[in-house]
């Protein structure tokens, strides 16, 4: 079962996929998106969808530290039912609370990229690990 990992922003979507057997995540790319103009990147991600044959999606909820639901919350949960709509493949939700704080620690101690560097690959980070913390809460 190959499973999709979404960090659903307002200007990308950091992509990751599962391997086969479920057990780690990949982070695959980045899309650039305009939720402003209405833009969400579906073209690609049905690419993305047929490469991989993928049977389900968890999208990142951003919650509040307190465990309340913001704006972000509703954003990323109208991506999920879009998707849902678009491709009727299932959708799971995952609690990203800390994610990017994560990936962000993880290239600066371990890696030690600069700045720009990170900012062209958190997104992509950050979906990965929200889809790891999926499979290892999963299985």
């Amino acid at each position: 079962m190959r499973i999709m990992g979404l960090d659903v922003g307002s200007k990308t979507v950091g992509v990751a996929i599962s391997d086969p057997l479920g057990f780690t995540a990949q982070g695959v790319e980045i899309i650039r998106i305009d939720e402003e103009a209405g833009e969400f990147g579906f073209e690609r991600l049905e690419e993305l969808v047929k490469q991989y044959k993928v049977d389900k999606f968890v999208v990142g909820l951003p919650k509040n530290m307190n465990n309340t639901e913001g704006p972000r919350v509703e954003a990323s949960k109208a991506y999920g039912d879009k998707i849902n709509e678009l491709f009727n493949i299932p959708v799971d939700y995952q609690d990203e609370r800390l994610t990017t704080v994560q990936a962000e620690r993880m290239l600066v101690e371990q890696a030690d990229v600069s700045r720009g560097k990170r900012k062209k690959v958190i997104d992509k980070l950050a979906a990965q690990l929200i889809l790891q913390n999926y499979l290892d809460r999963m299985f």
